[in-house]
């Protein structure tokens, strides 16, 4: 991949993009109601065939792009891969734990009833167990990150939750017996790591060996627009089915998109400011944060309404972050890409 792409226009201005997308998820969602349903009735594993062709398309344009040498030595680079292990599984849940009751037990006391508040911080804790695996790969490489390093922790982040997101929620949530849905998480690893992983590798190498390194580039300077509208395709798709949800309840969509907000920035800051103090260079430090920062709402929303019903605060809190976190993302990104200069070209020892 090219370390110094240009963003083309629709990158540029995605975060306009992805609040029109936004929007157009609730409407659509309003004009036809059946879309749930519909969706439904094509899963697999728990997951709607159009989301998984569109995170499919989000990723493979990414993946051709990826060096396969690069995610080799990236496996090898244990700095950043411990770094973003601590804050994913030793600090984001129990901050998140925390910001959730902060918020909703002493903030907003005397403005939301106790048990819907007890749901609001169940939604949110679910959000801050679930490390993100599949956007995180547009952050890096929006943020000209090291896409190695992206693809090995996603794999990671993906192993560990089947065998950490049980336990920590059971010790943060106040139920026991919490399911992991394996087969959702192994479904979505396939879906949008390793078939766009294996197909972008094949078609890489044939381009190169077949067109050389200018075809190459000529091709994947125009490959970007797919993913880029493949994610704005997927925030569609996926904010639609709950557009009752999120509408019919906007005061208390509101309470939940400032704690979220505030966790997912106070996370960055802290594996942007670790990532520096430990000699971390940018194209590692960029990725490090964001994976920290964001979480896995497709499970965390599949688990709400699994434990607390389609109709609970849980859910609609999961749903919240889907909205608020792509948004927020965006924001990260630029910030990453304005401060490069203040990480070293080479990673110190």
């Amino acid at each position: 991949m090219s370390e110094e792409h240009d963003l083309g226009f629709f990158e540029k201005y995605l975060t306009v993009w992805v609040g029109l997308c936004i929007i157009a998820g609730l409407v659509l969602g309003q004009i036809f109601p059946q879309i749930t349903e519909t969706f439904e009735a094509i899963e697999i594993a728990g997951y709607p065939v159009p989301v998984a062709i569109a995170l499919f398309l989000m990723i493979y344009p990414i993946m051709v792009q990826t060096d396969f040498q690069k995610i080799v030595r990236a496996g090898k680079s244990t700095k950043p891969i411990a770094t973003t292990l601590i804050l994913n599984w030793a600090v984001k849940p129990f901050t998140m734990a925390f910001i959730a009751w902060f918020f909703m037990r002493i903030v907003y006391s005397n403005f939301i009833g106790y048990e819907l508040a007890s749901e609001m911080m169940a939604g949110m804790i679910l959000l801050g167990i679930a490390p993100c695996t599949a956007m995180v790969l547009v952050w890096g490489y929006l943020s000209r990150g090291n896409m190695g390093h992206v693809v090995v922790m996603v794999a990671i982040n993906s192993l560990s939750m089947v065998v950490l997101y049980g336990p920590l929620a059971v010790l943060l949530l106040p139920v026991a017996d919490v399911p992991v849905p394996i087969a959702r998480v192994a479904f979505g690893v396939f879906a949008y790591v390793g078939l766009p992983l294996i197909a972008g590798h094949f078609t890489r190498q044939y381009l190169l060996n077949k067109y050389g390194e200018e075809k190459f580039e000529q091709f994947t300077d125009k490959l970007h627009y797919i993913s880029t509208a493949a994610l704005l395709f997927t925030i569609i798709i996926i904010v639609a089915p709950q557009s009752g949800l999120v509408l019919s309840n906007p005061t208390n969509v509101l309470m939940v998109l400032i704690p979220l907000t505030v966790q997912i920035t106070l996370i960055f800051a802290i594996g942007y400011f670790v990532s520096k103090k430990i000699g971390l260079t940018y194209e590692d430090a960029a990725p490090t944060s964001q994976i920290a920062a964001s979480n896995h709402f497709e499970v965390a929303i599949a688990m709400a309404i699994t434990l607390f019903g389609i109709d609970s605060g849980a859910t609609l809190a999961a749903v919240t972050g889907m909205l608020i976190e792509v948004p927020v993302m965006l924001i990260i990104v630029q910030i990453c890409l304005r401060t490069q200069h203040w990480f070293p070209k080479v990673r110190k020892a």
